[in-house]
């Protein structure tokens, strides 16, 4: 039950987050959707990314990862029907507030 709850919280953030970027537009079922994608690759491929991409992460004191989500976010952008993404600069955006309104709305709970 919780996971059902914490899927709509991100899918509520979802919206808010592309409501607030321009070149950023997904529908309301593109947002449940895109929660469960994004769980997936943030569960398989994000990890295996992160670990390639050690050294410039490292180097960069993990910055690095911004753009690593930017490029997860543009990928669940291809996959997704419902969610569009207009280029790097909007998905790494998107990444950034996704994560702030994330935040706050768990903080909340």
């Amino acid at each position: 039950m919780i996971t059902i709850i914490h899927w709509l919280v991100s899918a509520v953030a979802i919206g808010i987050a592309a409501y607030i970027i321009p070149g950023v537009t997904v529908s309301p079922v593109g947002a449940l959707v895109l929660v469960v994608v994004l769980a997936l690759i943030n569960i398989f491929i994000k990890p295996l990314i992160i670990i390639l991409t050690l050294p410039i992460n490292i180097l960069t004191l993990g910055l690095f990862t911004f753009i690593i989500n930017a490029l997860l976010i543009m990928l669940a952008g291809f996959i997704v029907p419902g969610f569009a993404v207009a280029g790097f600069w909007p998905a790494f955006l998107f990444a950034i507030v996704l994560t702030l309104v994330n935040w706050f709305f768990h903080a909340l709970a």
